[in-house]
Formats: structure tokens, C-alpha cells, sequence
């Protein structure tokens, strides 16, 4: 491994309140201001039995409280041209909006009222609970949802990861308003939450804000708590097929566990360049016309109609995938292929040439992604999550300090050709 990096200073300025309350700011000369607020209350935090209580939790955030009613936040945010969104995952639930800078100050109060003071009411619970149950419909007549599910499921088999973070219509439908209560009383505290903003708005003016607009939670309650076994590796290869009706490309997905990222850990910096140099090793697979799978399965042999390759990282278990769209006939070829491409990482250190292309793929995506207030306050929030806000700006650095060994080492060390999980879908003949 590279030898630990010297710290790049952080562009932002970074305070946890008393109450635990994390915030970040970042001025922009831009005349827009950015909020983004990232909650550790995701998938994983959810009991078995309770699976998709937090996408639902969500939902029924923006059913108001006792002093807004439902709709209310986003017409004042509409009225005043701003946008604001939400999104579940397994590690984080987070809810962001956008608006002009002046209108912060009356806005970002609703924002605040909707996460600490959720009313849940009983009477919108029903009604929201048929939206979130016709996602899940929906979701089940999507081939490819279908086998990066069932390819979760392989790989995470005790794990929360492993779950669908809409849930199932059994659990949902056996869960109540006053659990949903709970749940949110039990996350949606100020240690759990980290208050993002970004743009034309000094320092003090942004910290006064938040500390004003996020000060009253409501007292915590407690609820039930998924409790962590230990995740079997992988040592063999987990198979799964599927058929499907109306299906014209068969579907072939193939995954390896990587590192999770522990912010406690004083191995941090190796496992944050673990991850980042698996995301260079899927880019050299399978992105762009130069890849090596690209290049080879779908120019020059025409074995599959698509092909792509990501490194997925997450708090307690990073995934790193292949998938192709492909002809069922070609199945077993394409596969054998991919496996003597893998064990190739291991056996031969990859080209100055190839490592430089990867790095500059991986740099420019970087930079493109940190353009606006909104990109960067997601940044933020999403490493204050995984790990410390800090490390957000350190990826370019991490990823030049990575030489070709380093990746040989990567490939042996995670990307087995004998130990995989593989979802094939294929069409119902």
C-alpha cells in the first residue's frame, strides 16, 4: 500500500455542536445556498422484521407535523423557486434542497421542523403505505432490479445489505404509525445527523441558522435494532438463475465483497485506499470503449450488447460488480472470460499507459461532481456518514499516490475468479 497521505486542508468549515449536532459550511460566490441533510438512519438500521421502515419513514416525513401541514414544505419551497428531494440507502437517509440565498433564512425552518417534529399522523400512514407498496410492485417487473437484488441477497446473507431498502409488502403492511414514531425518535437525533450548507452565506450567519432551526428535538425514544452477526465470506461461487417473461438480453451480474470503511479504525487510510483503488481497477474493466471487457467482449468479439463495472463503497462492506447484457447464448463464454480477466490482475501489474487513463477518468468524474453547491454539500454529507467529512477532498490525492503494484495487490487480495456471486437472467422460454 502507498504510504499514508498528508492531509490536504479542507475547504470547509466544520463544528459539532453540544446536543452533537454536526455542521458543515462551505462559502460559494454563487447566489444560491445549498442545504443537505444526511441522517445515520438508512436500511441498516433497521431490524429484520421492520425491513423498509426507513424509505417509508421518508415518505411520510413530508406528511407534516402539528404546526405544518402535509404539502406545506414544498410549497414554500416552490413558491420561492428553490427544489428539494430525499433518498434512502442503506447507510444514510438524506434530505437536500436548493434555493436562492436570500430565502434561506425563511426556508430552511420548515426543512428543520418536518425531520426533528414528524407528526406520522395515522390517517396519511394507510395512504402512504399504498404508494411505497406499488414501488415495490413496481420494482419486481425491473430485470435488472431483479438480479442486482438477488445478487445482494447471495452475497449479504445475514446482513442488511442483503435486503431490499424498500422492504417487503409482509413487513410494511405489519407496521404502524406508533413504530414509525419510535423509529424516528430513535434516529433522528442530533448525534445522527449532519447539517450541510453551501454557498453565498458567511460562516456565522449559516452556523447561527442551523443552530437555531435544529435545536429543538424531540426526546429520543427506543425501538427495536438490527443486531450485527458475522457475515460468512465468500468461498466458493454462489449461482443463481433466473427466468423471465418478455425478456429479449439475458442479464449476467457477477460481485465480490471489498472493505467497509470504520471511522474508528486506525487502518482508515488503508481502507479508504482499498476502496478508491478498487474504483480504479473497475474503471480499467469496464469503462469506456479502451477497457479491457469493454474492448474485447462488446468491440472486438461482440459478445454482449453492454458491459460495466463499479466498486460500491459502504460503511460495513464496499461491492464490487460486473454486469453485461448479452445474448442467453453467450452466457457461459462471456463468464469464463471475465473470471481469466480477473485472475490476469493478480498475475500481471497493469501499464503505466492503462493506469494513467483510469486516473484521469476517475479525477475528471470528481472535479465534474463538485461543481455546484449542491454536489459539494452532498460530498460533505456523505463522508461525515461513511467516514470524516474531511477525507471528501483527498480522493484525487489518494488516487494518484496508487501504482500498478498496489492494484496487483488489490485484485489478489479482493477479486477471486473461484469466490464470486453470480445472478444470470434469462429469458423465459
Amino acid at each position: 500500500m502507498p504510504p499514508v497521505l498528508s492531509p490536504l486542508p479542507f475547504p470547509a468549515n466544520l463544528m459539532t455542536l453540544a446536543n452533537g449536532l454536526t455542521i458543515i459550511h462551505q462559502h460559494t460566490p454563487t447566489p444560491v445556498a445549498a442545504v443537505d441533510v444526511w441522517v445515520k438512519a438508512g436500511a441498516i438500521a433497521e431490524p429484520d422484521e421492520w425491513a423498509g421502515m426507513a424509505h417509508f419513514l421518508e415518505h411520510m416525513l413530508f406528511k407534516g407535523t402539528e404546526r405544518l401541514a402535509p404539502g406545506a414544505f414544498d410549497l414554500a419551497i416552490e413558491r420561492r423557486g428553490g427544489i428539494t428531494n430525499a433518498a434512502t440507502s442503506y447507510d444514510y437517509a438524506h434530505y437536500f434542497m436548493t434555493t436562492a440565498t436570500q430565502h434561506l433564512e425563511e426556508t430552511l425552518p420548515y426543512l428543520a421542523e418536518l425531520l426533528l417534529h414528524a407528526a406520522i399522523p395515522d390517517s396519511e400512514f394507510g395512504r402512504e403505505r399504498q404508494v411505497v407498496l406499488e414501488e415495490i410492485h413496481q420494482s419486481y417487473d425491473n430485470p435488472d432490479w431483479l438480479a442486482f437484488q438477488s445478487l445482494n441477497e447471495m452475497v449479504y446473507q445475514r446482513h442488511p445489505y442483503g435486503r431490499s431498502i424498500l422492504g417487503t409488502e409482509e413487513a410494511l403492511m405489519a407496521r404502524s404509525p406508533a413504530e414509525m414514531r419510535q423509529f424516528h425518535r430513535a434516529h433522528y437525533q442530533p448525534e445522527n445527523m449532519t447539517v450541510v450548507v453551501v454557498g453565498d452565506m458567511p460562516k456565522s450567519a449559516a452556523i447561527d441558522l442551523v443552530s437555531q432551526t435544529f435545536q429543538s428535538f424531540t426526546p429520543p425514544l427506543d425501538c427495536p435494532r438490527y443486531v450485527s452477526e458475522a457475515e460468512p465470506p465468500i468461498t466458493d461461487i454462489r449461482r443463481q438463475e433466473i427466468h423471465l417473461p418478455r425478456l429479449e438480453q439475458a442479464r449476467l451480474l457477477m460481485a465480490w465483497i471489498g472493505p467497509g470503511i470504520d471511522s474508528q479504525s486506525q487502518n482508515l487510510d488503508e481502507q479508504l485506499q482499498a476502496a478508491y483503488g478498487l474504483d480504479i481497477l473497475s474503471v480499467l474493466l469496464a469503462e469506456g470503449r479502451t477497457s479491457r471487457l469493454v474492448r474485447e467482449l462488446r468491440e472486438e468479439r461482440n459478445l454482449v450488447q453492454a458491459i460495466g463495472s463499479s466498486f460500491s463503497l459502504q460503511r460495513e462492506s464496499g461491492l464490487f460488480t460486473i454486469s453485461a447484457w448479452l445474448a442467453p447464448e453467450h452466457l457461459e463464454r462471456v463468464e469464463a472470460i471475465i473470471c481469466d480477466r480477473i485472475s490476469q490482475l493478480s498475475a500481471t501489474p497493469i501499464s503505466e499507459a492503462e493506469l494513467a487513463r483510469c486516473k484521469r477518468l476517475l479525477c475528471n468524474d470528481y472535479a465534474f461532481s463538485t461543481e455546484t453547491p449542491g454536489q459539494l454539500a452532498g460530498l460533505y454529507g456523505y463522508y461525515s456518514i461513511l467516514a470524516h467529512p474531511q477525507v471528501a477532498t483527498t480522493y484525487p490525492q489518494r488516487l494518484q499516490a496508487m501504482q500498478a503494484t498496489d492494484l496487483q495487490c488489490l485484485a489478489n487480495r479482493y477479486l477471486s475468479p473461484y469466490h464470486y456471486a453470480a445472478t444470470v437472467v434469462r429469458p423465459l422460454s
